[in-house]
């Protein structure tokens, strides 16, 4: 172990493409930052070239707040991957962010805790020198 949060060998790690570039790197800065079109201003995420409104390829980007309301949640008992094993069972939470999309992300808190509407706010894990994901964790 080299130090980062979470860090696994063999762990899979996204594709960075040159659309969602601008999001890997906000992430690396501690910002979440979602996509927006340029022309309607309709926010979406996971980034992608289009707007499924207007279908412009001209977006822009918005630096969220951070914080939002757990959706829903799933606690998983078996590794998708052999490198997440060791971390088993875990939460994955989906969040309903104001700015009007959904993200899913690790939950960093006890399981028995979660509850819908719950009040979240993102932290930022570095898991390789060069990668910094998001996860949530309680607002209080």
């Amino acid at each position: 172990m080299s130090g980062f949060a979470h860090e696994l060998p063999g762990r899979p790690l996204p594709a960075i493409t040159p659309e969602s570039k601008p999001y890997w790197d906000a992430l690396n800065e501690h910002r979440l930052v979602f996509q927006a079109c340029a022309d309607c201003g309709t926010v979406r995420h996971y980034p992608r070239p289009l707007c499924a409104e207007c279908f412009s390829l001209r977006v822009e980007w918005v630096e969220s707040r951070g914080r939002g309301t757990v959706h829903s949640w799933t606690v998983a008992h078996h590794p998708f991957h052999l490198a997440f094993k060791g971390l088993v069972p875990y939460a994955l939470v989906t969040v309903d962010m104001p700015e009007g999309v959904r993200v899913q992300a690790p939950w960093r808190g006890e399981v028995a805790t979660l509850k819908l509407g719950l009040p979240v706010r993102v932290v930022f894990e570095r898991v390789a020198p060069s990668l910094t994901l998001p996860a949530f964790v309680r607002d209080i």
